[in-house]
């Protein structure tokens, strides 16, 4: 059997593995996913007709607001759930099963590569998930054309990817899972410092670089130029420039922190 497919096939056992832990343990992926969705309805029913007011020019209504919003918490879900990836990384950590592994003939990779893609698989679950909530109350996609919905589908899975792989390295390199969980709360704070509430143009001037010029915000104004029909301009390139370098620094950081002798 060739290298490729042994590296494929214990890829394959990992995720199966992973998949199964979160089966037999969801209440941390059911904690991290109701975030987004309390959000979702506390912005929308609470603060929704005075968050509104920054949107187009403030004449916007409810739903114009909701479908503003939409965008933005999808993206947070992403965020929340890899939260759970740097606390499961970090358990197998600090519990002796990466040491285990080590010591076993499977290819060295496979162990990353089954955490980042069944973390994956879990935003893409969840993103679908607070979707269907988001619909339930009233959000609405009309004006998006087919392909238009799969490139938004796609910049989901890129974003996923990438804080998937900036959480593994948060996970291997946090002492334990409660210190893992507290260095990847950035992936969720962030998104709440982007335009997913409300517009860069209506902050403040101080506060406009903070928001302007971070990942989150081109990739929440591109899935929103895609979801609502709207014109995207240079946020398509910045998305995918910013999703590209964090894989890549993720991945790099990851292998490195992994392929450390264990003390």
């Amino acid at each position: 059997m060739s290298s490729l497919s042994l590296a494929v096939r214990d890829s394959s056992t990992m995720l199966r593995r992973n998949l199964l832990h979160v089966r037999r343990y969801p209440s941390l992926t059911l904690n991290l996913l109701l975030s987004p969705v309390v959000l979702l309805l506390l912005f929308v029913y609470i603060f929704g007709d005075v968050m509104s007011a920054g949107i187009g020019g403030g004449g916007a209504d409810r739903s114009e607001y909701l479908a503003y919003l939409v965008p933005g918490i999808l993206l947070l879900t992403i965020g929340s759930t890899t939260i759970g990836t740097a606390v499961s990384v970090a358990m197998d950590m600090t519990e002796g099963i990466i040491a285990r592994f080590r010591t076993m003939a499977i290819h060295r990779g496979s162990v990353l590569v089954g955490h980042v893609v069944g973390s994956v698989l879990q935003c893409v679950t969840s993103v679908v998930l607070v979707g269907a909530v988001a619909v339930a109350i009233g959000f609405r996609s009309t004006d998006a054309t087919a392909l238009e919905w799969v490139l938004a589908f796609g910049l989901l899975v890129l974003v996923s990817l990438a804080l998937t792989w900036i959480a593994v390295g948060l996970g291997l390199s946090g002492p334990n899972a409660e210190a893992a969980s507290n260095n990847a709360l950035p992936l969720m704070v962030l998104p709440l410092l982007s335009s997913a509430f409300v517009p860069v143009d209506a902050m403040p001037g101080w506060f406009r670089p903070v928001a302007e010029y971070q990942p989150f915000t081109p990739a929440i104004e591109t899935l929103r130029g895609l979801l609502l029909g709207t014109g995207i301009g240079h946020n398509g390139w910045l998305a995918v420039a910013w999703c590209l370098g964090l894989a890549v620094l993720g991945h790099l950081w990851s292998r490195s922190l992994f392929g450390r002798d264990p003390k």
